[in-house]
């Protein structure tokens, strides 16, 4: 898992790669981006899946400000980045979203 960042010089924007290592989801068909900047719209998302089986999506987020997130995996499974800048608590059961600063 990595999160890459790209800050525009000319726009108060930031380019974000978000990246799922194929190890960490082995077999996988489909896997989806979900967090604050769509809504957690489940299907808003969709990474593209890679040669070596990682998957991987680029987004615009507005600099200044903090996103939760989440990778949904096959529609059924929920997985956080390991390489996220920090995690927070959720209201549903005993989870944590990741969050990236940007």
């Amino acid at each position: 898992m990595s999160i890459q960042k790209k800050y525009l010089k000319t726009r108060p924007v930031c380019k974000v790669t978000f990246k799922l290592s194929g190890l960490m989801v082995p077999n996988v068909k489909r896997v989806c981006l979900v967090g604050e900047f769509n809504n957690w719209e489940v299907n808003a998302t969709p990474m593209t899946p890679l040669k070596n089986g990682s998957f991987k999506v680029t987004v615009d987020l507005d600099s200044g400000r903090e996103y939760q997130f989440r990778y949904l995996v096959d529609d059924k499974e929920w997985e956080n980045d390991l390489e996220a800048d920090k995690y927070v608590s959720t209201p549903y059961g005993n989870s944590e979203n990741s969050v990236v600063v940007v």
